[in-house]
């Protein structure tokens, strides 16, 4: 699993406002822990997704890993089957279960 700073200060902003400061800063202690997942430093931003540039941190995190591909239920990332480059496919949430077993 790849995260950025810029991505992991949004699941803390979340997971505060869902529960608490306290939660929000263990969940991103575990994630520092955890060997699987990479904090990745994004060089470029590409801005592929116009319809919510919010969600172009997740893209360039995943083009700046190398990732296969992007687990998202999100309509905006649909657009990303129409650019030829950079190439990031993306799979559903059911999809990736699938691929894991």
């Amino acid at each position: 699993m790849a995260i950025t700073a810029e991505i992991a200060l949004e699941y803390e902003e979340i997971i505060q406002r869902k529960y608490n400061l306290k939660t929000a800063q263990a969940f991103l202690s575990l994630l520092k822990e955890l060997p699987n997942v990479h904090y990745i430093a994004v060089h470029f931003n590409w801005m592929l997704i116009e319809s919510d540039e919010d969600d172009n941190k997740y893209v360039d995190c995943a083009i700046a890993s190398r990732a296969a591909y992007l687990v998202t239920e999100d309509k905006h990332f649909a657009i990303l089957k129409k650019i030829p480059f950079p190439k990031l496919a993306t799979i559903s949430i059911d999809g990736f279960l699938e691929h894991l077993t």
